[in-house]
């Protein structure tokens, strides 16, 4: 882990994936994180990603739990609400995402932990915030896509919406969680005041479509639907912008000037087409393309856009971004990694070598590695 957060304790009652994520990524920074669970053990550690199990750990709990503690508490039971306060005594920041009222219920809600310690970081995350009319409904990734925009964009008109293929929701929220805590660490170090810091499912779907929804907010005659196109990758972007088929997979191209794009790949007739037309005619323009594209393997085609200094990408499944040979930043080869003459791996193992997960997304020159703490095995974490 990083050393940058050193010296901050966080006392995390999070579980599924948007609260330990958010917190996780604290631990990476260096802070002192204590998680605190049921006796049973918290839910991620009973269900895994893909039915996927490795020693019986699952892979929602070994790709959110790295760099932390773990201790088994009854917060029913009155030894167990004991620990767990001299914990909070000890804590510079308090982090949960329990439905609303449900901290408050087992006695460690905000007002209460801001009276004993008013210094105390109060983070908490829920679907759908502390109040308002969704507040009490069920939060999750699937239901928030689905509730506030992303499946739309997402789908297109012929199948209709569809979930973006990742917990993409989860793992923002982690991010804005995490990065609202930061800010309130901060604040904290110029005032000396804690405060309750809030983040929400319905707020990271949100902030991720920030350029669709302002895109249609100020459009003056709204579009009939925000579905995707066919091939240009939502209602919002002009053609060429999207990913097409080749003889043998696919290609993501990136805006470009039409007539540079149609010389390129052998279809004069983008060149008729005008700038405003990349927008009113997608479909159009975007059959045209892939009608090339199609003859020929994107081997092929490769190096054709690269002469012509159009904005392109392979599409690369989960095997091939493994398999792939490609150069690793400056910073993979700081501190420890730079010592021992290597670089830094880009797969990461929260337990072992046989267990691989991606990397903390930060680096720096610490000299420290990324993971100091793996995940806590069940049967490891401390009972009280």
């Amino acid at each position: 882990m990083l050393d940058l957060l050193q010296g901050i304790r966080v006392v995390s009652f999070n579980h599924f994936l948007f609260g330990p994520m958010g917190i996780q990524a604290l631990a990476d920074l260096g802070a002192d994180v204590i998680a605190i669970e049921t006796p049973e053990g918290a839910w991620q550690r009973h269900w895994s990603s893909g039915d996927i199990w490795h020693d019986g750990q699952g892979m929602l709990h070994l790709c959110t739990n790295r760099n932390k503690r773990s201790i088994a508490l009854d917060l029913k039971s009155a030894r167990g609400k004991e620990i767990a306060l001299k914990l909070v005594d000890g804590a510079d920041v308090i982090a949960e995402n329990f439905r609303p009222g449900v901290m408050h219920k087992l006695g460690f809600g905000y007002a209460a932990l801001q009276a004993r310690k008013p210094a105390l970081i109060y983070a908490s995350a829920s679907g759908y915030g502390p109040d308002g009319p969704y507040a009490e409904r069920p939060g999750q990734d699937l239901l928030a896509q689905a509730l506030f925009g992303l499946m739309a964009i997402t789908g297109e008109k012929a199948t209709g919406p569809r979930p973006i293929g990742a917990s993409a929701v989860d793992h923002h929220g982690g991010a804005l969680f995490a990065m609202g805590i930061l800010a309130a660490l901060l604040r904290r170090e110029r005032t000396g005041k804690g405060c309750r810091v809030d983040a929400s499912l319905m707020q990271a779907a949100l902030d991720l479509q920030a350029e669709s929804l302002t895109a249609w907010l100020n459009k003056a005659e709204k579009p009939a639907d925000v579905y995707a196109r066919r091939h240009v990758a939502g209602w919002y972007y002009a053609a060429p912008y999207g990913v097409y088929a080749t003889a043998n997979g696919y290609l993501a191209l990136s805006l470009c000037p039409l007539p540079v794009l149609g010389q390129a790949i052998g279809e004069p007739r983008l060149a008729s087409f005008s700038e405003q037309d990349s927008w009113k005619r997608q479909d159009e323009i975007g059959e045209l393309i892939a009608a090339a594209l199609g003859k020929q393997p994107t081997q092929t085609w490769v190096p054709l856009l690269e002469r012509a200094k159009i904005w392109h990408a392979p599409v690369q499944d989960y095997a091939e971004i493994v398999a792939a040979k490609r150069p690793r930043s400056a910073c993979r080869r700081s501190g420890s990694a730079r010592r021992r003459g290597r670089s830094s791996p880009n797969w990461v193992s929260p337990r072992s070598r046989s267990t691989p997960s991606p990397a903390t997304a930060w680096c720096g020159s610490t000299g420290l590695d990324a993971i100091e703490r793996p995940c806590t095995l069940a049967g490891n974490t401390r009972n009280d």
